[in-house]
């Protein structure tokens, strides 16, 4: 497991000396991301340095986009999962207004601070400084000036296609959770504490955990799902809503109501993890309360029969 570096006035840029690093967001830690990471990991063993992901503390989007950004995981649980890659090191820079007003070569200057890695893996589209003005092309020439080798690469997935977190976004707001599966190399996951709800589930026959996922959180799109759901080390099946249920729109809070199918006990208070396996039907509003219990029932048995 990789140790987290921060970049504070304690940091010393040494840590780059001869090492080869990975340099990007990577919100979601996706499979083109891993490749990425992976690279890196392999020029680290052929020259003897270390393996380095060098990333920001939080996306930069938080700063310039906040109002329309989706984040596939929080900051907490990136930089938890890059930890758990190949690398060495994981160098968090603290991402500023400040900082992302730097022209190309003085954002260079100042994340390096003099040490440049030996080898620097990024994406081909990767961007870098003042409106993201630097391009790929900047970059190898300011390493071939300072010794540093950029190797650029396609993120490329089976289909040919590029890998990234946009393209993910977009399949979960479309609920399309088992090709986002694949890009991302595992299930799409949403964490939360379960806090209380309505109450009306444990009336239908059906009780749930009720989690507030704040909109920045929730990449996947309003419907119901089949999932796993892990409470305290334990992983059940689920069937789970996301989105404000029809029915009780003018009562709901909960974004995200999990139904942990043989669980017994209280869940509030408790952390849970839910894991989307497979996109079941859309949200909608029933014409009567049988209705709608015939039909979470019917949910609840399809993930029975085929988790």
């Amino acid at each position: 497991m990789a140790e987290i570096c921060r970049v504070d006035e304690a940091f010393d840029s040494g840590v780059f000396a001869g090492a080869s690093c990975a340099f990007g967001v990577f919100d979601g830690v996706h499979a083109g991301h891993r490749y990425l990471i992976e690279r890196a990991c392999e020029t680290a063993r052929e020259s003897g340095g270390k393996a380095v992901v060098l990333t920001f503390d939080i996306d930069p989007d938080e700063v310039f986009h906040a109002e329309r950004l989706k984040k596939l995981m929080t900051n907490e649980v990136r930089l938890d999962t890059l930890t758990r890659t190949c690398a060495d090191l994981v160098v968090v820079l603290p991402f500023t207004r400040s900082f992302a007003a730097l022209e190309p070569m003085a954002f260079l200057n100042e994340t390096f601070d003099g040490t440049p890695p030996a080898y620097l893996h990024v994406g081909y589209d990767f961007r870098f400084g003042a409106k993201a003005s630097g391009t790929v092309d900047e970059l190898e020439a300011w390493g071939a000036s300072e010794g540093m080798r950029v190797v650029p690469h396609d993120l490329a997935s089976a289909d040919g296609r590029p890998i990234t977190a946009t393209r993910i976004r977009l399949l979960l707001a479309d609920g399309d959770v088992e090709e986002a599966r694949r890009l991302l190399g595992r299930p799409y996951a949403l964490r939360g504490t379960v806090q209380p709800g309505r109450g009306e589930g444990g009336d239908f026959g059906f009780r749930t955990a009720n989690l507030h996922v704040p909109d920045q959180l929730r990449a996947i799109g309003d419907g119901v799902y089949a999932a796993w759901a892990t409470v305290e080390g334990e992983r059940y099946r689920a069937a789970v809503n996301v989105g404000v249920p029809a029915t009780f729109a003018d009562r709901a809070k909960a974004t995200c109501e999990v139904h942990l199918l043989d669980f017994e006990g209280d869940l509030y208070g408790k952390p849970i993890v839910v894991e989307f396996m497979h996109w079941l039907r859309p949200m909608r509003k029933f014409d009567d309360v049988d209705e709608l219990i015939a039909t979470v029932q019917g949910n609840i048995a399809w993930v029975r029969e085929n988790l």
